[in-house]
């Protein structure tokens, strides 16, 4: 007989007092059974129409900014581009939920999250444009720069999370990982510190099938990514993420308790990946087009638009208003990337050790001479 096969009571099943810390009841922290949904059921009534309204102007705002970006790579004005088309739900809400003050360490995928935070596209872009490592003021801006290591910032979330309540400052820092970032250790590592410490952390999880062409079934056996949280005392919740109102309310929800004190929470958005993995990806190798037809059917900016066009909030004068502002968004882009950058060569050097050591400042040397000698020889 295993310890599995032993009857309930009986000694070696029971938890020995006190011998390895706690033990909690894990029913408050597992996720619901089924993604939360709001719009088509009874509790979107209860819900503000201004604030779907201005979801719904942020969605339209994101898709063209999608659109716009994918062009501008096509046009060689980025060298790569991870589109969030079809993931537009999750993006705008975990910038809405924030305050000006909380924190977002975004993802390379999560541009347009940090868009929203309120930096230019141009520079959100400059890494995926590659000119330079990064594009605006983190500090001035309250948002990390953008990770390519998968779930690399979740750590980083944890660590500022946890500063600030020391410190007495009631903020958040939200982190976005894609379903393929929870394999990686640094998730893990995240979620086990964030629970250990009862750090102001949220974990948005945003799930859209693939882990480039991976899909979930062959990364994750649990029963779905939000109940991972379980395994370290952290409440899981489980959301439609292709539904803008529910990823909104979850999220909500979730900042506030962790600012309440009462610690993290991992919030799992299933979606969907409408565009390929980047630019340089053939997604047709490993999903079918009747795949990508279904979920175009729940598409978040169509799910949206048709509950307020079915419940009278909003008319074709305020659709006409919103898709007006993405075009001038639009025109933004293209303007800022139609201008070549300044670039100065010697920013390579900068801010990569408080002290410089002696070799990079040999480098910096080094590169320096063969700038000036480059110039006069013109």
């Amino acid at each position: 007989m295993t310890l599995l096969d032993q009857p309930a009571g009986s000694p070696a099943s029971v938890w020995p007092p006190d011998a390895h810390g706690p033990r909690r009841d894990p029913a408050p922290l597992l996720p619901d059974p089924e993604p939360l949904r709001i719009l088509g059921t009874p509790a979107a009534d209860k819900l503000d129409p201004e604030l779907l309204r201005d979801l719904y102007r942020r969605l339209v705002l994101g898709r063209r900014y999608n659109q716009q970006a994918t062009t501008l790579t096509k046009q060689g004005r980025l060298a790569v581009y991870p589109a969030s088309t079809g993931q537009e739900a999750c993006q705008v809400a975990a910038a809405a939920v924030l305050r000006e003050d909380d924190w977002l360490f975004p993802s390379y995928r999560d541009t347009l999250a940090v868009v929203a935070r309120g930096v230019r596209p141009v520079e959100a872009l400059t890494l995926l444009r590659g000119n330079a490592h990064h594009g605006w003021d983190p500090k001035a801006h309250r948002t990390a720069p953008l990770s390519t290591p998968l779930a690399t910032q979740a750590p980083h979330a944890v660590g500022l999370a946890h500063a600030a309540r020391l410190r007495g400052d009631d903020i958040v820092a939200l982190t976005t990982v894609g379903d393929g970032g929870t394999s990686e250790g640094d998730f893990h590592e995240a979620l086990n510190f964030a629970g250990v410490l009862n750090a102001p952390v949220v974990f948005l999880v945003q799930n859209n099938g693939y882990a480039i062409s991976v899909p979930l079934s062959k990364q994750s056996a649990a029963p779905t990514l939000a109940h991972k949280a379980v395994g370290y005392g952290i409440p899981g919740r489980l959301v439609d993420g292709n539904d803008a109102a529910a990823v909104y309310t979850v999220l909500a929800e979730a900042v506030a308790h962790a600012r309440s004190g009462r610690g993290p929470v991992l919030v799992e958005a299933v979606t969907y990946r409408l565009e390929a993995h980047t630019n340089a990806d053939d997604a047709t190798r490993y999903r079918t087009p009747d795949e990508v037809e279904a979920w175009q059917q729940r598409d978040p900016l169509a799910v949206l638009e048709r509950h307020l066009r079915d419940h009278d909030l909003i008319d074709d004068a305020g659709i006409a208003a919103a898709a007006q502002a993405a075009e001038e968004l639009a025109a933004e882009m293209r303007a800022e990337f139609h201008a070549e950058p300044q670039l100065d060569p010697m920013s390579l050097f900068t801010h990569v050790y408080a002290e410089p050591t002696p070799q990079l400042r040999e480098q910096a040397d080094l590169l320096a001479a063969e700038l000036a000698a480059e110039a006069d020889a013109r």
